[in-house]
C-alpha cells in the first residue's frame, strides 16, 4: 500500500481544512487508517483512526485533544480517506501524517505504510 497525504496549508484559528490520504493497491480497504501529527521537537502522536472494512468493533477512534473537531471517514471505492477539521487552533499546527496497519492500533510503531506528510498551520 502507498499513501500520498495532501490538503494541508495555513489557515487562521477557527478555521477549517480537510486532508486527504490516496491510497494505492489492492488490498486498501483491509487496512485501519490512522492520522498522526508531529510538531517541532515533539514524539508523533495519534489524532484519528478509521477502521478496515468488517471490522467489528467501533468504527473512529479520535484523540481526546481533537474530539468534537475532527472527523475522519473513508472511501474504499476511492481508496481515500479524509480528516476534516474545524475550530482548528495554533496548537494543532504540525506535520499531519496518514498511515495503514492492519491492527486496530493507535501506535505508530505498529503502523506498516506511511504517507509523506502534509504541513498544517494555524495562524492565532
Amino acid at each position: 500500500v502507498q499513501l500520498q497525504a495532501s490538503g494541508g496549508g495555513l489557515v487562521q484559528a477557527g478555521g477549517s481544512l480537510r486532508l486527504s490520504c490516496a491510497a494505492s493497491g489492492p488490498t486498501f480497504g483491509s487496512y485501519g487508517v490512522g492520522w498522526f501529527r508531529q510538531a517541532p521537537g515533539k514524539e508523533r502522536e495519534f489524532v484519528a483512526w478509521v477502521s478496515w472494512s468488517g471490522w467489528s468493533g467501533r468504527s473512529t477512534y479520535y484523540a481526546d485533544l481533537v474530539k468534537g473537531r475532527f472527523t475522519i471517514s473513508r472511501d474504499n471505492a476511492k481508496k481515500v480517506v479524509h480528516l476534516q477539521m474545524i475550530s482548528l487552533k495554533p496548537e494543532d499546527t504540525s506535520v499531519y501524517y496518514c498511515a495503514a496497519s492492519n491492527d486496530a492500533t493507535f501506535d505508530p510503531d505498529r503502523y506498516d505504510y506511511w504517507g509523506q506528510g502534509t504541513q498544517v498551520t494555524v495562524s492565532s
